[in-house]
């Protein structure tokens, strides 16, 4: 019966970590293409894809969006 509880709580664990991941993915995402104009996070294998010239001021922007977003998690 323990290890029937233990293996319950795991899996509920499991699923949770991966709707955090899917979270985390979707905000870093969402903070990327709105701030960044970066279309996507993936690697596409290709410096003119994956190589992009942000201003200062955006790269400001996401960290104090992803910020405020973490906090809000929190909570």
């Amino acid at each position: 019966m323990a290890s029937c509880v233990y293996r319950k709580a795991n899996n509920m664990k499991a699923k949770t970590t991966k709707r955090t991941q899917a979270y985390k993915d979707a905000t870093v995402n969402e903070i990327a293409q709105r701030i960044l104009n970066i279309d996507t996070l993936q690697t596409r294998k290709s410096d003119s894809l994956d190589f992009h010239d942000v201003a200062v001021w955006s790269i400001k922007e996401a960290l104090e969006a992803a910020f405020e977003a973490g906090r809000k998690a929190d909570h």
